[in-house]
């Protein structure tokens, strides 16, 4: 079966891009990132529009949202408390 993808917003900038696209890749969500760079045009639509867009099939949307807004924020990458090692496992300063 054949998944129907829809864009689910737009990217600023090709960091933010590359970001969300390796936490997709990385949590095996479907995506598609398109963008709107035009070298016939020298950018010019990326300063109107935004960098670019990613498509995902609807399912995914409210993750990728959720995603997308924790990177904002800058809260998506950090471990959880029950993540973060123990001091005693931590290497020693020369």
């Amino acid at each position: 079966m054949q998944e129907e993808f829809k864009t689910i917003l737009i990217l600023e900038n090709e960091i933010e891009a590359q970001l969300l696209d390796s936490i997709l890749t990385e949590r095996n969500i479907l995506h598609l990132i398109t963008t709107y760079h035009d070298s016939a045009y020298d950018g010019i639509y990326q300063s109107q529009k935004g960098w670019g867009h990613i498509d995902a099939p609807e399912e995914y949307k409210e993750e990728i949202m959720e995603i997308y807004a924790n990177l904002s924020t800058g809260n998506d990458e950090l471990p959880d408390e029950a993540e973060l090692p123990d001091e005693a496992e931590l290497p020693e300063k020369e």
